[in-house]
């Protein structure tokens, strides 16, 4: 308006000039008029530049804000239907679709990073030359050194040079960084500032190898034990019935004795291969935990004191109590203790129970003082056993509760001394209570 304004009283004075020069007046009053439309003149030019100049400076300003980053900056309201009115609005629209577009980058990004710290999957970026850029905590937690110190490394320093191929499929690797193991790893590229960087995607399928192993031993199981126990059942009463006649219609010799005592072989077996299956199909029982908060120390007083000829050591913090279910945990660690004892060869010291909290995790060990582990490749493998009379069933069934706790259980040498130890780490399962009631 103020243009508008301006640009009127111009062709105003411009007029009002004209018609003064031409009137029949004194000069020197000519000249005085002109001097008074002149200053009208220059203060309608003043006007008219500054309605021009300012709405332009407001909107450099508004340029400039967005240039830095800031989005929140609008120019001053204008009326639709004038160039500088349509250039303004036009801008302030920008900069709001500017502002939502930065707002749900930073929300996805934020997501991202969350997802890609939250992930039990090793993520780690690598720049042209293979440096490391970008490690997540699952990633620094398989190559067991601080981000800190793997940024900046190249992939070769880091044991990771053979995994970043020309292959974007993913594959199954038995080793990374020294430790075995069995890892799907997935390698792509990506492009930042038009400079090719490489992704690697690492993820341990052990436990979902283990499921489907699992899952696969419960259907069997499940199978041969229905079979066999079908035909087991009427076996077991033929074979008592027979029993009983031949009692009453044999007399006392020979062929009575022997028969009675195929009988009673058969008998005999039947009960034992049913006792054998019913061990085996726990496996393919094992209910869902019903964990609650349970103390520590009064369960491992419990199983340390099944076995009277065999003493046991237990210690733990004080007040330490778990979220497990109670009747689950008691068998793993029997199973445990159990295999303990086996491995002594006779000894009457070295088992030990210890429990402790590892931030929130729970941790337990038994260890022994017997010959050690010679091979660990099988010793979760239901019905793999290396002991005379074994059934194969105690660790697979112990790895079973704890993996269904959200824990891990391992079987290993000790470093300490002779012997192996087995730890279960349940995590966010443990808390101490600080005034610890007797």
């Amino acid at each position: 308006m103020r243009a508008i304004a301006a640009v009127l009283a111009l062709l105003a004075v411009g007029f009002g000039t004209t018609l003064i020069w031409w009137a029949s007046i004194a000069v020197i009053l000519k000249v005085c008029l002109t001097i008074v439309l002149l200053l009208i003149a220059a203060s309608a030019i003043s006007l008219l530049h500054e309605a021009v100049t300012q709405p332009m400076r407001g909107l450099a300003n508004v340029v400039e804000s967005y240039r830095a980053g800031d989005y929140t900056v609008r120019g001053r309201r204008a009326t639709s239907g004038d160039a500088l009115g349509d250039l303004v609005n036009e801008i302030n629209s920008l900069g709001t679709t500017l502002h939502d577009q930065r707002l749900r980058t930073l929300e996805a990004t934020a997501l991202l990073d969350k997802l890609v710290n939250g992930i039990d999957v090793a993520v780690l970026a690598f720049d042209a030359a293979h440096r490391a850029r970008l490690l997540n905590p699952a990633a620094t937690r398989l190559l067991d050194v601080p981000a800190a110190q793997a940024l900046g490394r190249t992939a070769e320093e880091l044991a990771l040079e053979d995994l970043l191929q020309d292959s974007s499929a993913p594959r199954l690797v038995g080793s990374i960084a020294g430790r075995s193991g069995r890892w799907q790893v997935t390698h792509g590229t990506f492009r930042e500032g038009g400079v090719a960087q490489h992704l690697l995607i690492v993820a341990d399928v052990r436990q979902a190898l283990r499921e489907e192993e699992r899952a696969a031993w419960q259907r069997l199981i499940r199978v041969i034990g229905h079979e066999v126990n079908n035909s087991l059942t009427p076996i077991r009463s033929l074979a008592q019935t027979l029993e009983s006649l031949l009692r009453e219609t044999l007399g006392d010799d020979p062929v009575r004795a022997d028969a009675l005592d195929a009988l009673r072989v058969i008998s005999g077996r039947t009960e034992s291969l049913g006792r054998f299956l019913a061990q085996y199909s726990r496996l393919a029982r094992v209910p869902a935990p019903r964990p609650r908060w349970i103390r520590v120390a009064p369960l491992l007083a419990r199983v340390t004191a099944l076995d009277a000829q065999q003493p046991v050591e237990w210690q733990t913090e004080a007040g330490l109590e778990a979220c497990v279910d109670e009747d689950q945990l008691e068998q793993v660690l029997i199973n445990l203790v159990k295999n303990a004892i086996e491995a002594q060869e006779g000894r009457r010291e070295g088992v030990a129970i210890s429990a402790q909290t590892r931030g929130a995790a729970l941790v337990m060990e038994v260890s022994d003082g017997g010959p050690g582990i010679s091979s660990t490749d099988n010793l979760f493998v239901p019905f793999f056993t290396t002991k005379p009379g074994g059934s194969g069933v105690g660790l697979a069934l112990s790895r079973q509760i704890a993996e269904a706790h959200g824990g891990t259980l391992a079987l290993e040498n000790r470093s300490d001394a002779r012997g192996a130890v087995a730890t279960l780490v349940i995590p966010g399962a443990a808390r101490i209570l600080t005034a610890v009631t007797p």
